[in-house]
């Protein structure tokens, strides 16, 4: 397969995958600033979805003081921004155009289709009068991008670089959700708390799960009322669940043994080692020595992963 084929592929089910993520930060957001909270509580949440996405200083010289509204509208519409859910969309499309032979009709049709239903809506500003059921819909439309993939392409190279795309997109925003989540709250809720602060944390956290499709997974699971901990270990160390890290990096793994990576070079290495740290970690080893130092770590060793990948099989950066 040509490189700029497999580059192409990659990056149109990252983008794919990086709006439905974009779309589940602002589902959680948008519900748990409905729960009763201070002003201040709730700025916070919304400087945080800037934080996770790392485009706060670009909010603030555009727009200045952050509000929910001002958010909503960077977050969803804006072209300007790349992470925007519109801006998202819209790179997955033409980098599928660019390889529409390597595509089956299916699979073309619904990212076209999609496109042209998301720049419709974005466009007249129509989704701030129901932002969860904008934000269902983009998630339901990521959900049908991936089983028409699954139910009609040839998994060959091409179905590789698909969901190795996915999955290190998918990893990178679950580690960031997690960071930005767990620093927010940690200083309330890993010591001495109120009833009205555990009530509140209750909410928070099932918020949390439900925008990671977890939470009846979590009931199932443990069977027990939700902790931080066992948040963290269920989106970070299990292997079974589709959004943590663990499985994220095993599906990225056999994807490249299944494009012929070189066992011995530094892609594979780099990312054994990676899922090696996953399967053998326990999570109050990661907590006693910092989630956030963890997951700062592993944020820095997923973007090396994706130069590696880019430098061996698809179009280098630059």
């Amino acid at each position: 397969m040509l490189s700029r084929t497999a580059d192409h592929l990659f990056w149109m089910s990252r983008y794919t995958e990086r709006a439905e993520n974009t779309a589940r930060m602002l589902n959680v957001h948008h519900e748990t600033s409905l729960l009763p909270q201070s002003a201040a509580v709730s700025q916070y949440g919304w400087l945080g979805v800037l934080s996770l996405s790392e485009l706060l200083p670009a909010y603030t010289a555009r727009h200045g003081e952050v509000t929910p509204q001002g958010v909503m509208r960077f977050m969803v519409q804006e072209e300007d921004n790349p992470s925007s859910i519109l801006a998202c969309l819209k790179a997955a499309r033409e980098n599928a155009r660019a390889v529409r032979g390597a595509l089956t009709t299916e699979v073309w049709e619904t990212l076209n289709q999609t496109w042209l239903e998301v720049s419709r809506v974005a466009r007249s500003g129509t989704f701030e009068a129901d932002p969860a059921a904008f934000f269902e819909w983009v998630k339901f439309r990521s959900h049908l991008s991936r089983g028409v993939t699954l139910g009609t392409m040839l998994q060959d190279e091409a179905f590789h670089f698909l969901r190795m795309g996915t999955f290190l997109e998918r990893a990178d925003n679950t580690a960031r959700l997690l960071d930005v989540k767990f620093h927010a709250v940690e200083s309330e809720f890993f010591g001495t708390a109120s009833e009205k602060d555990l009530e509140y944390d209750f909410y928070h956290w099932a918020a949390i799960l439900r925008s990671v499709s977890a939470f009846e997974i979590y009931r199932k699971v443990y069977r027990d009322v939700i902790v931080p901990e066992r948040v963290a270990e269920l989106l970070m160390l299990r292997e079974d669940m589709p959004r943590a890290l663990h499985h994220c990096m095993s599906e990225v793994l056999n994807n490249l043994r299944l494009v012929g990576a070189e066992p011995q070079g530094d892609t594979m290495r780099h990312a054994g080692r990676l899922r090696a740290d996953l399967r053998y970690g326990h999570i109050d080893e990661i907590l006693a020595t910092g989630l956030h130092a963890f997951l700062t770590q592993f944020l820095d060793r997923v973007n090396q992963l994706g130069g590696h990948i880019s430098r061996d099989f698809l179009v280098p950066a630059g």
